[in-house]
């Protein structure tokens, strides 16, 4: 029994549909398909695989469900943005008296956050409150995401400058949030606030203040940001440099410009779109020994360059 609930688990956490499927053979074969956690790491598995109809019969058929069954269903329908159903199915689980937990609470704001359902997530903190779930880490970060992404910014940073305790999760979401929300400035505040805190960055912190330097020209920022990326605990992949590139495009910032093409052109060697945005950087300085060395690498990849068009990416 429990080797069937972590096998069926481990196969839900890499996506193992085929695998999976065996295994929920075997637990029918052996009789085990009734037992409450093998019949819950089948809705994880279902539910991760894109087959919530299946994961959905499977809970239906359960004859005994405990929490973490009720969970994995509302999880799944979470996944597919689906919070008229999370929130059905999180009143039948109240009705039969059962508890939920933190899991929970963090699935239907993520659903609530996926909808952009601001009114149904402030019931839902409502009842965070009230169950005594506000001072877990991760439901006040699935808080601060659920504002952010519903407009309620100001919401999101009540949240966060509240909060006991943070994690590098909490500054990204917060960080990205002012970013969606055009407000740069705040988020290239708080991030000086995260350094000044001993909060390592990661790549996403790096990704939401890009992000901000598209809506506040400031090519200073940007050397800042392209020191950052060369100073990186870890290395740089092209979804980094190509948020750079994006960012000095729309400054001008051409020769950062070529620098990142041509990092994530090392990364992605075949990738169209930045040959042809390398092409046209060299061609606007009149570099053009570099243009015909990027248009044969075109043609390498079958593209045909056309010399009286200027490539961008849209």
């Amino acid at each position: 029994m429990c080797f069937l609930s972590h096998a069926l688990s481990s196969c839900g956490s890499k996506r193992d549909l085929y695998g999976g499927i065996q295994y929920h053979c075997l637990a029918i074969t052996t009789g085990f398909i009734a037992n409450v956690y093998v019949g819950s790491s089948l809705i994880s598995l279902y539910s991760r695989c894109a087959l919530l109809s299946d994961a959905y019969r499977v809970f239906d058929e359960m004859f005994e469900r405990n929490v973490v069954s009720w969970t994995a269903i509302i999880a799944g329908f979470a996944q597919e943005w689906h919070v008229d159903m999370c929130l059905e199915l999180f009143h039948q689980m109240r009705g039969v008296e059962l508890k939920p937990n933190y899991f929970t609470y963090t699935s239907l704001l993520s659903a609530c956050m996926s909808s952009g359902a601001l009114g149904h997530g402030r019931g839902v903190h409502s009842q965070i409150i009230q169950m005594g779930f506000h001072c877990y880490l991760n439901v006040d970060n699935a808080l601060i995401a659920m504002y952010c992404k519903c407009g309620a910014i100001y919401d999101a940073f009540y949240i966060f400058e509240n909060m006991v305790s943070m994690d590098v999760v909490t500054w990204n979401s917060m960080i990205v949030g002012y970013a969606h929300h055009r407000l740069a400035q705040e988020a290239i505040d708080l991030f000086e606030e995260m350094i000044k805190q001993g909060v390592n960055p990661d790549a996403v912190t790096f990704l939401g203040i890009l992000s901000s330097c598209r809506h506040e020209a400031r090519t200073g920022l940007l050397l800042e940001a392209l020191d950052f990326i060369q100073n990186m605990p870890v290395c740089p992949n092209a979804v980094i440099w190509g948020s750079l590139l994006s960012s000095t495009r729309l400054h001008g910032s051409v020769w950062i410009s070529i620098l990142a093409a041509e990092s994530r052109l090392s990364l992605e060697p075949g990738c169209s779109a930045t040959l042809l945005q390398l092409a046209n950087l060299y061609a606007s300085v009149g570099w053009w020994n570099q243009v015909a060395r990027v248009q044969k690498l075109m043609k390498d990849n079958g593209l045909k360059p056309n010399p009286g068009c200027s490539w961008i990416e849209v």
